[in-house]
């Protein structure tokens, strides 16, 4: 666990650096049974950021350094990443446990704080997470942002009815499996490493990133979310030794009333825009920004045009 907060500390500092931007501490919660690790940086309001698959807090690293300036910034490592609990049962890893962890932290992250309600920044399965807190408790938060992270009613009605998505989405099939594990942890993680990290990544960030994919059970960690919703295309003619899948039921009563900023970068190949179609309709006070050339991975690769568009939609009153 130290070897990890080292390599990640090493990694972030270079973002960290600059004398006005506050440093960041590491820090575990015990919360809802599980002990979440997390990072913090800044005084003042409240600012809780999820990360996705495979990542870990570290890909808000920009945004802790562009937001601790003003709020009290914290990313935890979700159950089953890097430090944080990794419970072995894939039905610990349902959305109802996932919400609960949110909940339980930011209660306790609010008492230090002194505040009531705080803004929730999202992506992928965080946002996925996100979602569904937002509708559970909305009295909870100020704002909801959501980076390329589809609403799970519209997801479920695109892995029915879009053939597109429906091919898009057919590595979550492998990600269900049992070879999982093994595949995404062969050659030293190269898969994973293409995926997330891209073609040249810098040394600091691929030692931070395979230092977390190591930490014992964390890639059955992540890849237990896949299991425990069962979220996936409908079969397919793909090899795969999954079982029968199903796409996600219609979620209606997710109607989210929180002010709702979503960014989109376009080129993501996994989760595509069409996703977007219709949100307006469970999300009234909603805010769409498309990044035309961004990627799935628009937190750490679009950083600093994702850290405005926050920046705008936070100075909105009532947005």
């Amino acid at each position: 666990m130290i070897a990890t907060a080292i390599v990640a500390a090493a990694a972030v500092g270079g973002v960290f650096a600059q004398s006005n931007t506050p440093p960041i501490a590491h820090d575990y919660a015990e919360v809802n049974g599980q002990r979440l690790h997390y990072v913090k940086a800044g005084r003042g309001p409240l600012m809780i950021f999820l990360h996705g698959f495979p990542e870990f807090w570290y890909e808000w690293k920009s945004q802790l350094a562009e937001f601790s300036r003003d709020h009290t910034a914290v990313a935890p490592d979700l159950r089953g990443y890097n430090l944080s609990s990794k419970p072995a049962e894939v039905s610990a890893y349902a959305m109802p446990n996932l919400v609960a962890d949110v909940h339980a932290l930011a209660t306790e992250l609010l008492k230090s704080t002194g505040g009531s309600t705080f803004t929730l920044v999202a992506h992928d399965w965080g946002g996925v997470v996100a979602w569904v807190y937002a509708a559970q408790h909305p009295e909870m938060l100020d704002k909801l942002v959501i980076l390329n992270a589809p609403h799970p009613a519209l997801f479920g009605r695109e892995l029915r009815e879009n053939p597109a998505q429906q091919k898009a989405s057919e590595y979550m099939l492998m990600f269900r499996s049992q070879e999982a594990e093994a595949l995404l942890a062969e050659n030293q993680y190269a898969w994973l490493k293409r995926a997330v990290l891209g073609t040249n990544p810098s040394k600091a960030d691929e030692d931070a990133y395979v230092e977390a994919w190591s930490q014992p059970g964390a890639l059955t960690g992540g890849l237990n979310y896949y299991r425990a919703s069962g979220i996936g295309p409908p079969p397919s003619a793909a090899a795969t030794s999954t079982p029968t899948t199903t796409a996600p039921p219609a979620m209606p009563s997710l109607v989210v009333r929180v002010p709702t900023l979503v960014i989109w970068g376009e080129k993501d190949t996994a989760l595509l825009a069409s996703n977007l179609n219709g949100l307006d309709e469970v999300v009234p006070k909603l805010t769409v920004k498309r990044i035309p050339d961004g990627t799935h991975w628009i937190a750490r690769e679009k950083a600093a045009d994702v850290n405005t568009l926050i920046r705008e939609f936070l100075a909105k009153p009532g947005s």
